[in-house]
């Protein structure tokens, strides 16, 4: 009885130690969150051998939104990106901002929620939104941008000569 209890304990510390390893190592950190569908979307579905642009917003945010509809008028410059937008807030927010930006058209757009978990938001030390962090086609770490005004031209110069 004793060993039913301590190994599922044993297994859910390790979990939480390699999750912390992998997301400490300068890497996408290993991140999951729900889509609109209900369906759970992890970081390594993220396809390989492109930049991956995480943002982590709310979709109440003036922000957030003012990124999101900036990013679209240029998303041609960012065909070879992949995007990872992620929140806290509930799934029907995530469906809501999805259909508001006609999102589910562009295929390098994921968005969904961790709702009550938070891994990224704690990961990050995230207070203010819109969080934007860049990784290369290999998924290093390269910048992190944690300002309302994102310089979209610079994130731009980032992806292309990083």
């Amino acid at each position: 009885m004793k060993n039913r209890i301590i190994f599922p304990i044993l297994i859910f510390l390790g979990l939480i130690i390699h999750a912390g390893t992998y997301a400490q190592n300068g890497k996408v950190p290993p991140f999951r969150m729900i889509m609109s569908d209900g369906k759970i979307f992890k970081a390594e579905y993220l396809p390989i051998g492109k930049p991956i642009v995480l943002i982590y917003f709310s979709p109440d945010c003036e922000d957030c939104q003012k990124l999101t509809k900036d990013l679209l008028e240029r998303i041609n410059d960012f065909k070879n990106v992949s995007f990872a937008m992620v929140t806290y807030q509930p799934v029907e927010f995530v469906g809501r901002f999805i259909t508001k930006y006609n999102l589910s058209k562009h295929e390098n757009i994921y968005v969904g929620t961790e709702e009550k978990y938070q891994f990224l938001r704690n990961y990050y030390k995230i207070v203010h939104f819109p969080l934007v962090v860049l990784y290369n086609k290999n998924g290093d770490f390269i910048v992190k941008y944690n300002t309302k005004d994102i310089d979209l031209d610079n994130l731009l110069w980032n992806i292309k000569t990083r």
